[in-house]
């Protein structure tokens, strides 16, 4: 057989590239690497938006991450009573300031979930109940077991709980996170604390969005007295001291009013404050979208004016409204955090991060119970998770920038 001579590549045989019957290896045939590039360039070329921003945003691997804990901590969100281990609402003098029992997972060498039990003492000086972990009393546990009824949603009843005793039939306790001082079990009011605190955060943020939207677009869009007119009351809107301002608003609330009125008046004051920022990124984008050619095209079409705003400029603007809501979502947290924690916002019987830190508001009971303060760790992990997901989701918004 005659070997035949690459013009491109002096004195070598096809035969010495590679082996029939075996795909090339990569680099030993010319040309191999430019057909990838080139398919890649193409199909870089003809993707839409949404998918250049999620090949952008998928190489924000801190952003991934956080993108799976606020996933977790939204599934949270829904079905508090799901990961709860008991109603957050059950008290019992009998085990008051119970400290924290941390999960084991190796116990004699055997794999599973175990938690060591807890033996109280009177303290003869102070009076004061005082615990210490037994590790010689173990009580094993085990995914997805039945215990207190909930809702979910309010639509659907169950039973089922994350994680529960491996008896269903034995009276034995465990406490995650420890308890407060009436003695109610601090992980389920955590869960049902972030179901109250993130829904806040969601409902302010998704009305100042729909407001800095409208309002924001209208402004761009038609220019004029409607643009003067909106811009004096952002203004005065932001030149306002905002921690005044929610204090004089919050509490000049009716301390009559029911857990479910408070709730809703906080969401619209947050709302109503937070808008703001983006009206004014809006007009400023809108202001250059109006003169682009599909604008004037949809216009000499007799398209309505509304449906050029909403229909033609704003689905433009989707990756920077997505990533600006998920940079206010905190602000908003943070906002209901402290408020309530003032004893300004949401007031116990109700359940959020900023009720629960009320319990650590003095220096006995945190030298007493220091777990008190791990609500202010869920708050924490939170809010960074959704900040580092903004600056993630914000970057990939504009895929062709480098």
């Amino acid at each position: 057989m005659t070997d035949i001579v690459r013009p491109d590549i002096p004195g070598r045989a096809t035969d010495d590239l590679f082996t029939p019957g075996q795909p090339p290896e990569p680099g030993m045939v010319p040309g191999v690497e430019a057909m990838e590039a080139d398919d890649e360039a193409h199909a870089i070329y003809v993707a839409p938006n949404w998918k250049l921003v999620w090949w952008r945003f998928k190489k924000h691997r801190l952003a991934m991450i956080s993108g799976v804990v606020v996933c977790v901590i939204a599934l949270i969100a829904i079905a508090p009573g799901f990961f709860a281990t008991l109603d957050p609402e059950e008290t019992k003098s009998s085990r008051l300031f119970i400290p924290v029992q941390r999960l084991h997972f190796v116990h004699d060498g055997r794999l599973g979930v175990y938690i060591y039990g807890v033996e109280g003492a009177r303290n003869p000086v102070s009076l004061r109940m005082e615990w210490q972990i037994d590790p010689d009393r173990v009580i094993p546990l085990a995914l997805f077991r039945p215990g207190y009824s909930y809702e979910i949603l309010g639509l659907f009843e169950s039973d089922l709980h994350l994680i529960g005793l491996a008896d269903s039939e034995s009276d034995a306790e465990f406490h995650i996170l420890g308890t407060d001082r009436l003695g109610r079990d601090q992980w389920s009011r955590l869960m049902y604390g972030t179901q109250v605190s993130l829904s806040i955060g969601l409902v302010a943020v998704a009305i100042s969005t729909i407001l800095g939207i409208i309002l924001g677009g209208i402004s761009g869009y038609f220019g004029g007295t409607v643009d003067m007119i909106i811009q004096r009351l952002i203004e005065i809107l932001q030149s306002l001291p905002a921690i005044p301002v929610w204090l004089a608003l919050t509490a000049a609330l009716p301390r009559t009013w029911t857990v479910e009125q408070v709730y809703f008046a906080i969401t619209v004051i947050l709302a109503l404050i937070g808008w703001t920022t983006l009206a004014r990124e809006i007009r400023g984008r809108f202001l250059a979208l109006r003169e682009e050619d599909f604008v004037i095209a949809a216009k000499l079409t007799g398209s309505s004016e509304a449906r050029i705003v909403f229909r033609h400029m704003v689905p433009t603007l989707y990756s920077h409204i997505i990533a600006a809501v998920t940079l206010a979502i905190p602000v908003m947290i943070i906002n209901e955090t402290f408020l309530s924690f003032l004893g300004l916002g949401l007031r116990p019987p109700a359940i959020s991060w900023g009720v629960l830190l009320q319990e650590a508001q003095n220096l006995q009971s945190i030298a007493l119970a220091p777990w008190l303060l791990l609500p202010g760790v869920a708050v924490i992990i939170t809010v960074l998770a959704l900040n580092i997901l903004g600056d993630g989701l914000r970057d990939a918004a504009d895929p062709y920038s480098h």
